[in-house]
């Protein structure tokens, strides 16, 4: 019986195939700079959660390891080195985003693998996972098959008419989402390797660029005035407390917590001191002993945000079911693989997502509440990592989470203010003004595309697809935190904050150069492309109900009844 080839030094050439037969044996395999690592032994004590390593098995991971980790933390990961590849590595789709693999048997005959690589691209040349009809890009020889892009849009341009049944409310709605997909083909580079490779090539230069001009350096004078900030509102939340006016000191208080947030995300991205230790713990006592929320809940969740922006399937920044739908493809009742669970198209979200364009603002002026249950969920049921440099995380939290709800809830709801009445008002108005953060924080993706464009788009371009900035006066970026610069910071997430509005012009230039477009919306422009996104989409959510009722009644009607 043949076994498979074992692996037994670091320097061992790989091939493609081989390491494809690595990841069929449930191996957890990334490539770093032609460097083949099995993280396997890693997946545990990741302090951004496993899943955010699990979009990247079977992927040149270089860019997304250096976007988000220090050098010495790049050095660290030697220690799983297991081989290297040779040229040009050509990405495969990871198992956890339905990519399948084929186990690499020792003795293998020349013509059995070049038989077996033929049929794999006949469908998938990186996996023999069935690729989407409607939301993922289609394999290079099908794409040459049917010719070049010109034809594409041609054939397309009819498809809604001629190939959908007008009464099959999802084939319809595919349709559209088709041609939305051919028009991103239209409007981004070309995603054949060559272009792709230029792309990063242009990126890393900029990368280079932004080093060489200290824009990773953090502003620290900058930070003196965020201090002064926060110690003026933390003062006025005491001072009107003493005087009795509590919806007044609920509203600074609520301003205080929109603001520091924009210092614990850049804790959260190791954007202050660049140190693991002493940023997370900034983060910590900031969100956790201040703000009643867990840091390290949001790093779990936002780096797979970064990684797979936009993904229905696997961001869970959009995945607000049954509350809220930015694709119709949540109409399928989607598995998330981050939650991993079903978000049901449910007779509830099928009664509110034709009006979630009217409730959008009302319900992020309660997303507070929200985040308390998605902090507690983590930290109590021991989500995060127990063991490695990160275990001491959720004691911490903890902690924390028991200091803020004794000075919160016992020491200013209980023992400070008097009556229910007044109560109720400082945690109302102290929570509801955090609402433009939760705006903020939705206005960059969510009428941004969703399409998958395949295994073989660039980090670069895929974040400049799914994010969109917004303009606003330099005077204004206090407000924003950084945050309007979403594409600028999900392309250089390391950056801090107060190099963000710096680092635009160079970014826009090298959008120029490499033909990518870059979402530049004001404020009032990009909240109202989000309403006509939730709009369209609970549009789309009538159609298809009025035809489900439709096929039923046509049903009972060839059934006799």
């Amino acid at each position: 019986m043949a076994t498979t080839k074992p692996i037994k030094r670091a320097e061992t050439l790989l091939s493609r195939r081989e390491v494809e037969g690595l990841i069929a044996e449930g191996k957890t395999i990334i490539i770093l700079d032609q460097k083949v690592l099995k993280v396997d032994a890693w997946l545990k004590y990741h302090p951004g959660g496993d899943k955010a390593i699990r979009h990247m098995v079977g992927r040149d991971a270089t860019i997304e390891v250096k976007a988000f980790h220090s050098v010495e933390t790049r050095q660290q990961m030697e220690r799983y080195r297991i081989g290297r590849v040779e040229g040009r590595w050509r990405n495969f789709v990871p198992p956890i985003q339905g990519g399948k693999f084929r186990l690499y048997i020792e003795g293998e005959s020349e013509e059995e693998l070049m038989e077996d690589m033929e049929d794999a691209s006949a469908s998938n040349p990186e996996s023999s996972r069935e690729p989407s009809p409607v939301f993922d890009d289609e394999p290079p020889l099908a794409r040459q098959r049917r010719g070049t892009r010109q034809n594409q849009e041609m054939s397309s341009s009819s498809s809604v008419s001629s190939t959908t049944d007008p009464e099959d409310g999802m084939s319809y709605l595919d349709a559209l989402t088709r041609e939305r997909i051919d028009l991103d083909h239209a409007k981004y580079p070309s995603l054949d390797l060559a272009t792709q490779d230029e792309i990063v090539r242009k990126y890393k230069l900029l990368d280079q660029r932004l080093r060489a001009e200290k824009l990773y350096d953090c502003n620290y004078s900058a930070y003196a005035i965020e201090s002064l900030r926060y110690s003026f509102l933390a003062a006025m939340v005491v001072l009107c407390l003493k005087t009795g006016w509590y919806a007044t000191s609920g509203l600074f208080l609520g301003c205080l917590w929109h603001q520091l947030v924009f210092t614990v995300h850049d804790a959260g991205h190791m954007g202050i001191t660049h140190n693991f230790t002493v940023d997370t713990t900034i983060g910590i006592l900031i969100a956790d002993f201040i703000g009643g929320l867990s840091v390290c809940w949001w790093k779990h969740n936002h780096n797979v945000h970064h990684i797979v922006t936009n993904s229905p399937e696997h961001d869970p920044d959009i995945e607000h079911m049954p509350i809220f739908a930015v694709s119709h493809r949540f109409f399928d009742s989607l598995t998330s693989t981050f939650y991993q669970k079903v978000m049901s198209y449910d007779a509830f979200a099928k009664f509110l997502l034709p009006y979630q364009a009217y409730l959008y603002y009302p319900i992020l002026a309660f997303g507070r509440f929200n985040l308390y249950r998605l902090s507690w969920e983590y930290l109590f049921l021991g989500i995060g990592p127990k063991r490695g440099p990160a275990w001491w995380h959720r004691w911490l939290e903890i902690a924390g989470q028991v200091f803020f709800w004794y000075w919160y809830g016992y020491v200013i709801l209980y023992q400070t203010i008097p009556t229910a009445s007044a109560r109720w008002a400082f945690v109302m108005i102290s929570h509801v003004i955090t609402m433009p953060l939760h705006a903020q924080i939705t206005l960059s993706h969510f009428s941004m595309s969703t399409a998958e464009l395949g295994p073989h788009e660039s980090f670069p371009q895929k974040m400049l697809r799914t994010t969109m900035d917004i303009d606003c006066p330099q005077w204004l970026d206090f407000f924003h935190g950084g945050l309007q610069f979403q594409a600028i910071h999900h392309l250089f997430p390391r950056m801090p904050r107060h190099n963000l509005r710096r680092t635009q012009k160079l970014v826009q230039e090298f959008c120029v150069d490499v033909g990518i477009p870059y979402a530049l919306y004001g404020f009032v422009d990009g909240s109202k492309s989000v309403i006509n996104r939730l709009d369209e989409v609970g549009r789309q959510a009538a159609i298809l109900a009025k035809c489900q009722r439709t096929i039923a009644e046509k049903g009972d009607i060839l059934h006799g009844h």
